[in-house]
């Protein structure tokens, strides 16, 4: 089974503002999917069921965020976010599924959304400058989580699980 994605789902107008930003400055050959803040980048597709689970049973309510910074990344620009509410979040779902994580989702979490990456470093550094000139919102609201199933190209939504006042 494909690998399963977890990202956090946003607001339509940051959603847009970020999109806008990936479209425009994303290499376009690599642009399979939209832009998005990864929470887990690779859990076992065969437990569908208890990831959509837990992550309904830690839900909360929607919070909001915060974008702090442009970042460099050395071949490519990104939006670092803040959120006591995400970190609290993600820590309960690594808790959840730590015999699960890969070397990548269980290195220390920092949320961010990735408006360009893989391009040289002049062009990289020129895209800094200009997304730090027009950086988009300065503030999200998280919604729910999505689920994905990784397939190797453009990413197959598995389900949404929204946010809710009661959690």
């Amino acid at each position: 089974m494909p690998p399963l994605v977890v990202t956090l789902a946003v607001d339509e107008r940051a959603q847009t503002a970020w999109n806008a930003l990936r479209r425009r400055w994303f290499p376009l050959e690599r642009q399979l999917v939209d832009a998005h803040l990864t929470l887990f980048h690779a859990l076992p597709g065969e437990h569908l069921a208890t990831v959509l689970a837990d992550c309904a049973e830690v839900a909360d309510g929607p919070f909001e965020l915060t974008v702090a910074r442009v970042r460099s990344l050395g071949r490519g620009v990104a939006l670092d976010v803040e959120s006591t509410a995400l970190l609290r979040l993600h820590a309960a779902l690594r808790a959840r599924w730590s015999a699960w994580l890969t070397r990548q989702d269980a290195q220390p979490f920092k949320p961010h959304v990735t408006v360009q990456s893989k391009v040289g470093p002049d062009v990289a550094a020129a895209t800094l400058e200009a997304v730090r000139r027009e950086p988009g919102p300065g503030t999200a609201t998280a919604t729910g989580l999505d689920v994905w199933h990784y397939r190797g190209g453009p990413w197959e939504h598995a389900a949404a699980v929204p946010f809710t006042a009661a959690g």
